[in-house]
This record gives C-alpha cells, sequence and structure tokens, in this order.
C-alpha cells in the first residue's frame, strides 16, 4: 500500500483512509453498488457504480498481463518474509499464553470450508494476520466501524444459512461479555437442527479491552485506565457446560494443540476459553515516529503493566529483524 501506484477498491468503503496512499501518489479505480461510496476514501479517476461480480466480468477482458515480473517477486518475497516474523512471534513466550501462538495453531487446522467469524479488537488483528484461509472457506467481520459485538451473532448466521459447514468465531471477551454469551443460548436451543453440529466460539480471556488499551498507548501517549478497561473475570468454558454446550479451557500453552483439536472434533458446539496475555502488542508492519514517541510517553505516565507490556514488545520487534531471537528477551 506504501509503494503502490494503482488503488483498486472493489467493494468496501474501508474507513482507515491513514492506511491508504497517500492523494496523488496512486490512481484509484473504485468499484462500489452504492454510488455515495465512490471516492468517498480516494479521489477516483474511475468510478464504476454497479455489482462487483458483474462488473470485474466486465472488466477482465480489457486486463493485459504483465510481462515484467518484478513488482509482484518483490511483494511475493515481502509475504515469505512476514510470514516468518509472525510464526516467530507466535512461538514466542506470553504470560500465561500468546494469542499469535492460539491462531498460530489454530489455522493449520481449520477444517475444509468452515465459515470464519471475528468480533472487534486485538483478537481481529490476530484473525487476519495468522489464520491462512484456504480455497472453499468463508470469512466475515465487522468492517466499517469496528463494531463490538458481531462475531457470535455472525455465526449463528452462518450455520443456519450453511448448517452443514463448520463454523468458528473468534471473540474477545469484552465483545462475549457484551452480547456473546446471549447468543449462546441460540446456539443452545438450535444446534441439534444443524447437519454438521460443529461450532467453535474461541475467546480470547485477557480481562482487557484490549484493543483501545492499546489505542490509547500508541495514539495518545496515554497509560491503561483500568477502571474503564479490565473486564470481570468469568468462567467461559463453564458457562457453556452450564447450557448444555462443550466448554474447553486453553489455562497454559501446553494446553493449546490438545484443546483445539478436542473442539474441532466434538460433536456439539465448543467456547474455547483462551487465557491471552494482554501485554502481546498488535504491532503494525510500519511504525511511525509519532506511535514510538506515544508509546514511551504512555510508559513515562506510569502504565501499570508498563515493564510486561515493554517485554513483550521487545521480544516481538526483535523478531521483525532478528527471526528467531526474540525468545533470548526472556531471559534478560
Amino acid at each position: 500500500m506504501m509503494e503502490c501506484d494503482t488503488l483498486f477498491m472493489i467493494g468496501t468503503s474501508f474507513p482507515y483512509a491513514e492506511f491508504l496512499p497517500k492523494e496523488g501518489q496512486a490512481r484509484g479505480v473504485q468499484i462500489d453498488i452504492r454510488p455515495r461510496n465512490l471516492s468517498l476514501r480516494y479521489p477516483m479517476e474511475v468510478a464504476l457504480c454497479g455489482d462487483s461480480r458483474e462488473t470485474l466480468r466486465a472488466l477482465l477482458p480489457l486486463l493485459e498481463p504483465k510481462v515484467d515480473r518484478r513488482w509482484r517477486e518483490r511483494i511475493e518475497a515481502w509475504n515469505r518474509e512476514w510470514w516468518t516474523v509472525l510464526e516467530r512471534r507466535a512461538m514466542n513466550e506470553a504470560e500465561p499464553i500468546n494469542p499469535q501462538f492460539v491462531f498460530w495453531e489454530l489455522s493449520s487446522r481449520l477444517p475444509d470450508r468452515c465459515i470464519l467469524t471475528a468480533d472487534s479488537g486485538s483478537s481481529a488483528n490476530w484473525w487476519a494476520r495468522d489464520l491462512k484461509i484456504r480455497r472453499g472457506m468463508m470469512a466475515s467481520l465487522s468492517g466499517n466501524l469496528a463494531t463490538m459485538g458481531p462475531g457470535v451473532p455472525y455465526a449463528i448466521a452462518a450455520k443456519f444459512a450453511y448448517p452443514d459447514r463448520p463454523v468458528i468465531a473468534c471473540v474477545g471477551d469484552g465483545a462475549m461479555q457484551m452480547n456473546g454469551m446471549n447468543g449462546l443460548l441460540t446456539v443452545a436451543k438450535y444446534w441439534r437442527e444443524w447437519e454438521d453440529p460443529r461450532l467453535l466460539v474461541l475467546v480470547l480471556n485477557n480481562r482487557d479491552l484490549n484493543q483501545v488499551t492499546w489505542e490509547q498507548r500508541v495514539l495518545a501517549g496515554d497509560p491503561k485506565f483500568e477502571a474503564s478497561q479490565d473486564v470481570p473475570a468469568f468462567d467461559y468454558a463453564h458457562y457453556a457446560e452450564s447450557i448444555g454446550l462443550r466448554g474447553i479451557a486453553l489455562q497454559h500453552r501446553e494446553d493449546v494443540v490438545s484443546g483445539l483439536e478436542e473442539a474441532l472434533a466434538a460433536d456439539r458446539p465448543v467456547v474455547v476459553d483462551a487465557l491471552t496475555d494482554p501485554e502481546v502488542p498488535p504491532l503494525p508492519p510500519h511504525i511511525t515516529l509519532q506511535q514510538a514517541k506515544n508509546y514511551t510517553i504512555s510508559i513515562v505516565k506510569g502504565d501499570p503493566r508498563s515493564w510486561r507490556m515493554l517485554k513483550q514488545t521487545t521480544k516481538d520487534m526483535v523478531e521483525s529483524y532478528l527471526p528467531g531471537k526474540g525468545g533470548e528477551v526472556e531471559g534478560r
């Protein structure tokens, strides 16, 4: 995105304009079925109003294959490097469990044709980064205003639309307490009607409204404000069992693989309650000077978890430049 010369937006009103190319850097083409969305986020040279599928079919014959593959090869190389970084970050120790490790291990175990849903928050970061979506799968999340709470409702809708397909919802504990637990009552009522009963709700139980905590630190330079950010402790696995579903608790790193495999093989919907570390940072691929400055200011102001967040950030930063060396920070 930082180096592109043409931006092609298809059926999206992507709201985070700060991550798009600078105005004038790239030529813009956009397809959207709503005229009001055209050129809303970026000045488009070609604004096409219509159904994305049909419009793309009309455009395909106009494409000319590029003979020079150097740009594509650069992107492929960046992609390989990024997957290496993500894998090494996932293997770093955390207290008690690194959320990246949970998603990394889930990725290779995703059932064919599964439907993935994500809630908003830091869980969406790991969902988007660490899961490799294969052909035949589907995936949905709230990508416009980043609304909290749709992860479990999306999963329930998916099961009614495709009762023969396994569905996996990935949510944070804040969203789970907001309305996800209520949604489980609907699951408990209807799951026996589904051809494939597998519906897995993976809850990142870190007792923190984590995305906002990190945004306060990095965007505003404010330390975590515990009065508004702490989420009450709750046993999601036990709650699932109490309403007739399966509940599996992941309390240690050693529980992750066996727990996920047990959940994916269950004969009924399952809630996986993963105790994850809130201080594992959702590091962007490119960190601006202002973000680094605000992060430092939040520590100076007295963030209550400053040592833990500094250690986890350092380990993941090291993996960006020296893959495999982040774990060495643990003992220093």
